[in-house]
């Protein structure tokens, strides 16, 4: 009897024990920086230094461009023992083949990064797209962009990828910004903040290296790094307040990477067109000693012409290694950068130490991501896991949370169910989600398509034969891959939008990047008016679902668009 209650406590015990095991949180990167380890220590001894200079680098990779490109990163994986690959356009399980063949020709196990700022959508095909970061910056419920994290940190390390080049927490004050804009959480610096914390801890809880870019902010630039060398004008009072904010508290919430901008700062360094990538009194001197940042600092993509324009054939990677930067993203000429490298260390323009301290660093994420004990992607069933109904449950609800009624309440947004109503979908040229459903709730009504650029006869005709109904829903759509700040819509077009909205009983959504309402004169005299950010049939479906009362509209405008609609604008009923 005895003994068949201990063998019952000790089952208990077993069950118990690996329960516990299972939710345990794992040590977070940071933290685990500060702990001996055998592992990487045993590694890095039996490096030469060519080999250790090769693991801070990380080269680019795809799955959309022939045999023989892929064998030629693979030349690059053997010959120069590089640290890491960065992964772009293709497909899910050719990456994951891909990334099990590379991993094969190392010496030490490579990290796997991507940009993946809404997911892998954002560079694969056949795989699920969440929300922009500018949709996400309406929602309320940060809870729902940590499951985000989760979700996406899944998807990644499915494929066998390990770093995410994500969240951007770039506060985005200015609306004709051509490279973040919408790829921001919104131009309130604590919303930023707030939105970048739950979606990258979502991420790193799952397992994933996380970086926070474009450190110090490149919200407010008009010009696009990857073409020419911005210019940011401001005090070092402005920087500290605003643009540095989120990433001060992304570092004091234990991020585990932050990515260096290139962008020409006067207040932080006087040095004439020098980009921050390469400035030591930046990344150094700001980044690490000033805010204390004890993770891996990574360059943005070495290949932009913001930081190469003036610095060839490698001087860029060696100005960008002795600044500071960690991990050097996509260089133009790894072969030279790394022999200048070499040289730098030898005429000793860097200490034994940090430059030591660079690479366990990078050999400890490797630790961390799970490599000392690397197993292969299974590829069976990837797109299926990927494209998982719970993906699309989530991106319906973060939907839901994020489309934001600007004007107009419960009963002006229903109109009557009765009343003879049109249904018009600007912008498009097939019947859209949103009229589809949206017809369902009223039986009389009529569908009318207007594309980008439908004559003005046929406009014409179209007021005409208005002038028989009732009520008027319109719907804006930008079709476009990406949504930027002003709508590619003839002006008579746009003129139509503003004298269907001077109608009364006109409801208006649109379902674009915020900053197009500003391009749209008039269309604020629309007796309801919702905003919907992106055009996905999620997003058509929670404005549906407000119009009709099925739904509370919570979301918040993260930016300004204009005197009418400031940020935080959102009627709630």
């Amino acid at each position: 009897m005895k003994q068949k209650i201990y063998r019952s406590f000790f089952l208990l015990f077993i069950v118990s024990f690996f329960v516990q095991s299972s939710f345990a949180q794992k040590t977070s990167f940071i933290k685990s920086l500060s702990e001996q380890n055998n592992w990487v220590d045993s590694v890095y001894k039996k490096m030469s230094r060519k080999e250790r200079i090769g693991q801070l680098f990380y080269v680019r990779a795809h799955t959309n461009k022939g045999k023989a490109y892929e064998d030629s990163v693979a030349k690059v994986i053997q010959d120069e023992h590089i640290g890491g690959l960065v992964f772009f356009q293709g497909g899910p399980v050719r990456h994951a083949n891909l990334i099990n063949v590379y991993q094969k020709l190392s010496k030490v196990p490579l990290l796997i990064a991507m940009d993946g700022e809404w997911g892998l959508g954002m560079r694969l095909d056949s795989s699920t797209s969440y929300p922009y970061q500018m949709t996400l910056g309406a929602v309320q419920d940060n809870t729902l962009i940590y499951k985000m994290g989760q979700m996406v940190a899944y998807d990644f390390k499915r494929l066998g990828m390990h770093i995410n080049f994500a969240p951007d927490m770039d506060v985005n004050n200015n609306p004709n910004n051509p490279v973040i804009n919408y790829r921001s959480f919104g131009d309130n610096k604590y919303n930023v903040a707030r939105k970048g914390i739950a979606y990258f801890t979502g991420m790193q809880d799952a397992g994933l290296i996380v970086f926070a870019k474009h450190f110090p902010g490149h919200g407010d630039t008009n010009v696009d790094s990857h073409f020419a060398l911005p210019l940011l004008p401001f005090t070092r009072a402005r920087l500290d307040s605003l643009e540095e904010y989120p990433f001060r508290e992304a570092i004091a919430a234990g991020i585990s990477g932050v990515m260096i901008a290139h962008m020409n700062i006067p207040a932080l360094d006087t040095t004439k067109n020098l980009p921050s990538t390469l400035s030591r009194p930046i990344v150094t001197g700001e980044l690490k000693d000033s805010l204390g940042f004890k993770g891996i600092v990574a360059s943005d993509a070495m290949e932009m012409q913001g930081v190469v324009k003036d610095f060839p054939n490698g001087e860029a990677d060696v100005r960008a290694f002795l600044a500071g930067n960690d991990l050097i993203e996509l260089s133009v000429n790894s072969v030279n950068g790394a022999k200048l490298i070499n040289k730098a260390i030898r005429k000793k323009k860097i200490t034994k130490e940090e430059f030591e301290a660079k690479v366990k660093k990078l050999l400890a994420a490797k630790y961390w991501a799970g490599l000392s004990n690397y197993k292969p992607a299974n590829s069976v069933n990837i797109i299926k896991d990927i494209n998982r109904p719970a993906a699309a449950e989530l991106f319906q609800q973060l939907s839901d949370a994020a489309i934001t009624v600007l004007k107009g309440d419960s009963r002006t947004l229903r109109q009557d169910p009765f009343k003879k109503t049109a249904i018009i979908s600007i912008g498009v040229d097939r019947p859209t989600v949103f009229q589809l459903e949206l017809s369902k709730w009223y039986a009389n009504s009529m569908i009318f398509l207007v594309g980008k650029n439908t004559s003005l006869t046929d406009m014409n005709r179209m007021l005409q034969t208005l002038k028989g109904f009732d009520q008027v829903f319109v719907s804006i759509h930008d079709t476009r891959t990406r949504p930027a700040s002003k709508l590619d819509y003839s002006s008579d077009v746009k003129y139509l939008i503003a004298a269907l909205a001077a109608r009364p009983n006109v409801v208006t959504s649109v379902f674009a990047n915020p900053y197009t309402i500003a391009g749209l004169p008039g269309i604020e005299k629309s007796a309801g008016l919702i905003e919907g950010y992106q055009k996905d049939d999620a997003m058509q479906r929670s404005a549906v679902k407000v119009i009709t009362g099925l739904m509370k509209p919570r979301g918040k405008l993260p930016v300004s668009v204009n005197t009418f609609f400031p940020t935080g604008t959102g009627m709630s009923f």
